[in-house]
């Protein structure tokens, strides 16, 4: 059994313009110590579905249907009380801004310490303590004096640390790091990814990483989930991805990756832009911006199929026509586009 399996998950809102479904029947799962990336555009419904996991979905949004089992039980037919027993301890997230994510009236070491007292049981001498050695941990320099700093007297850095101290703070299963270092400069970014890393393989944490960077995706990741338009359109390990994407759209997304030495005067991007999910199109929602969409894209929806070449198949998926078995004629792309994609993949997938 899979520690976290998310089976048929649709999330709507019900606005004045109509309902948008920003998640549509999403399956997946992690495995306990694995370290999930999801990518995409903005507006593919990654944020949504990790607010889910937490019961975080708020009017006008609703969690339609679906399963999110945690060790076999499921977070949806829980009472809210029970939830907020699993939030901050079993399930925990770093937020995208760790500068909202923080109550500025309040000391970094008494929002940390709040936390371990409540899920822990500390009294209040142990829970500083604890709350002094995750600040050490996470690179915080003299923990013990800053342990009474507020908010503002933290660089931008030493807040995203702070967050992800109280995110470890109760040694959960699932990490939820929703684009932990969007805001930060590459040499900060860095050093968050290390210490993420370090600290999940220390107390064996999975993680789900929300990125819309496919560099930090091969910095951290063991599979990738891609999202489009509120559904996966391609399930992968991350050399595969990277090697031999399945999906026009993980193709786009693969061939807009800059790299050192390219002479060309501009990035390759992917036509148009994601569709309004109040009114999506028929057939496949990526149609209108793929390159190798036929008539029959417009009026069938594909499905997800098993694409690997491994001895586990299921190991790679992709939702695309070219894939379906009952077609009489597959659409014919050529996933490896024109180049070698491998000079585009991050140092550390070649070592």
């Amino acid at each position: 059994m899979a520690l976290l399996e998310v089976n048929d998950l649709t999330v709507s809102f019900y606005t004045q313009e109509g309902v948008v479904t920003a998640v549509d029947d999403l399956s997946y799962t992690i495995e306990r110590g694995e370290k999930f990336g999801v990518v995409g555009e903005s507006g593919a419904g990654k944020s949504v579905t990790a607010l889910s996991l937490l019961r975080l979905i708020e009017s006008p949004g609703e969690i339609e249907s679906g399963e999110i089992l945690l060790d076999g039980e499921d977070l949806l037919q829980m009472s809210d009380s029970e939830v907020r027993q699993i939030r901050g301890n079993r399930i925990a997230m770093i937020f995208q801004d760790a500068q909202t994510a923080l109550n500025p009236v309040y000391t970094i070491g008494e929002q940390i310490a709040e936390a371990i007292r409540h899920h822990l049981d500390y009294d209040e001498e142990d829970a500083r303590e604890r709350t002094i050695e995750l600040l050490d941990q996470v690179g915080i320099p003299d923990a013990e004096n800053r342990y009474s700093d507020y908010p503002h007297e933290f660089s931008g850095g030493m807040q995203q640390r702070a967050v992800i101290a109280m995110a470890l703070s109760c040694d959960p299963d699932v990490l939820i790091a929703d684009e932990p270092t969007t805001a930060l400069d590459v040499t900060t970014e860095a050093k968050i990814l290390d210490l993420l890393e370090d600290l999940t393989d220390e107390f064996d944490t999975a993680v789900q990483l929300i990125t819309h960077d496919l560099g930090v995706v091969a910095e951290l990741c063991d599979r990738v989930m891609v999202m489009y338009a509120g559904q996966a359109v391609e399930k992968a390990p991350v050399e595969e991805l990277y090697y031999d994407p399945k999906h026009p759209y993980t193709v786009g997304l693969m061939s807009s990756i800059p790299r050192v030495g390219d002479d060309s005067d501009r990035l390759r991007t992917i036509p148009g832009s994601m569709p309004d999910l109040i009114d999506t199109p028929t057939g496949c929602s990526f149609h209108p911006r793929c390159p190798y969409a036929e008539e029959a894209c417009t009026r069938t929806e594909p499905s997800m199929i098993d694409v690997g070449n491994g001895p586990d198949a299921r190991e790679q998926s992709a939702r695309c026509l070219e894939y379906t078995n009952d077609l009489q004629h597959g659409l014919g792309f050529d996933v490896s586009i024109d180049e070698d994609l491998s000079e585009r993949v991050p140092g550390d997938l070649h070592e």
